[in-house]
């Protein structure tokens, strides 16, 4: 068993990550209304790897015979102005995600929570490559015009992306 207050913190972080699948899968909206599909297959694989995410907080709380307690999830953004927004949006909540999971790590060593702390690593390298990931589309974006020839190269690029976990 867990610190209650580690307890409710794992259990705030399984539905952030709940809340962030629910997000993304409002932006793929915006490019499959554009006719952006390859974008919309981004964003939709997205959705699916912070399901995948919650779903290790999940198997952590009952791993700590804890158990995972679901909250309501908010009305996520579903107007965009551009791609650019989309994915700057994008950037914003990997970027909460990150301070999320880095408030988590300091709770568990506060705590002493060794466990914790060593579930916690991979969240870590995990949201580098996140914000990573979307540092370099960004820039890839800003250069280009949206619905312009490379921009629809992205597109087909990442119709192609498949998930992994």
């Amino acid at each position: 068993m867990l610190p209650e207050k580690l307890t409710n913190a794992l259990n705030d972080q399984f539905n952030n990550e709940l809340q962030a699948a629910h997000a993304y899968t409002a932006m793929a909206a915006y490019f499959s209304k554009k006719g952006y599909h390859g974008f919309a297959n981004f964003y939709l694989i997205q959705s699916k790897e912070e399901h995948f995410h919650a779903m290790k907080f999940y198997q952590y709380l009952v791993t700590m015979d804890e158990t995972p307690v679901l909250q309501a999830l908010t009305e996520p953004k579903n107007h965009f102005v551009s791609a650019l927004d989309v994915l700057e949006n994008s950037l914003s909540q990997e970027k909460s995600v990150t301070s999320n999971i880095y408030a988590l790590v300091t709770l568990a060593a506060e705590l002493q929570e060794h466990a914790t702390l060593s579930f916690l690593d991979w969240f870590i390298e995990e949201q580098m490559e996140e914000e990573k990931s979307f540092r370099d589309i960004i820039a890839r974006v800003k250069a280009v015009e949206e619905g312009g020839e490379y921009f629809l190269k992205m597109d087909d690029e990442f119709a192609q992306r498949k998930l992994e976990e």
